[in-house]
């Protein structure tokens, strides 16, 4: 009986990454030459190329990355966007101005004219710490140019993939509640993996979510089967799309609640060492 082609999918942070924030070497290693053998393995991420292309570096992988939590795909060998998705003008002014009277700030991520650069702004003249922290991480990296304290303008925020809000969990929710509220966008709301008293909002153009980005790539690369591994609230539309749903021990009760599979934490290179087995058979 022929062999299902398989495509695996995997989350990032909490997931594939371990307690570093690096994929293991031992990971890298299996990745890489299951990819050799063909393989496809792939990560779905709510991170830009601006991190997902360094952490990727030394791991081999055919399949585009999802990025941005589905909003585009980065070819990693073109080095560009593909699939992607703008939200619509009204909605994304609309969005904003929730946030706004909220006291939150989202950044807001547009396609710089190049297709492979984000241009990233951020209005408020102050950060909170959440903020403070995730711009010291990235201010350096290629692929990503911050601009802050100025509002996007026009001819910017008609190509807006993204938008990324962080701080305190009253504050985030309530903003969620509010976007929704007015407005047709997809949204995730949830917490950070290393501190539950932060909340992490994206606000996506309508339809946009990792369950649609696997699905379409499911397809577009003729796969018959779809493994995926996640740990967070926002892994779980992808985890119901899957064929088969796994989660690493350290995942969140409700996302190992939804999996088929419990599988070992992210700390010991458990996902490539399923997709070994799993692909060898």
């Amino acid at each position: 009986m022929k062999k299902p082609k398989t495509l695996y999918v995997s989350d990032l942070d909490g997931t594939l990454l371990s307690t570093d924030s690096h994929i293991s070497q031992r990971s890298s290693e299996i990745i890489s030459d299951l990819t050799a053998q063909g393989a496809l393995i792939t990560v779905a991420t709510a991170r830009t190329p601006a991190t997902v292309v360094p952490l990727l570096a030394n791991t081999r992988t055919a399949a585009p990355a999802i990025v941005m939590t589905g909003c585009a795909m980065w070819n990693r060998t073109n080095a560009s966007f593909e699939h992607y998705h703008f939200i619509p003008e009204a909605d994304i002014v609309a969005a904003l101005d929730c946030c706004r009277r909220l006291g939150v700030h989202p950044f807001t991520y547009t396609m710089a004219p190049d297709g492979s650069t984000l241009d990233v702004y951020h209005e408020a003249v102050a950060f909170n710490p959440q903020e403070e922290k995730f711009y010291f991480e990235r201010r350096h990296l290629a692929l990503k140019r911050f601009h802050l304290g100025t509002p996007a303008p026009h001819a910017a925020i008609i190509n807006t993939m993204l938008c990324f809000a962080m701080g305190p969990k009253e504050s985030i929710c309530r903003a969620a509640v509010e976007v929704q509220a007015h407005t047709a966008c997809s949204l995730c709301c949830y917490p950070d993996i290393f501190n539950n008293d932060i909340y992490n909002l994206e606000i996506f153009p309508e339809g946009v979510n990792k369950a649609s980005a696997i699905l379409y790539l499911k397809m577009k690369l003729g796969a018959d089967r779809l493994v995926v591994f996640g740990d967070n609230l926002n892994d779980l539309p992808m985890l119901a799309a899957a064929d088969v749903a796994i989660a690493v021990e350290n995942a969140f009760p409700e996302v190992k609640k939804a999996a088929d599979i419990v599988i070992g934490p992210n700390y010991s290179d458990a996902v490539a060492r399923f997709i070994e087995k799993d692909f060898i058979g």
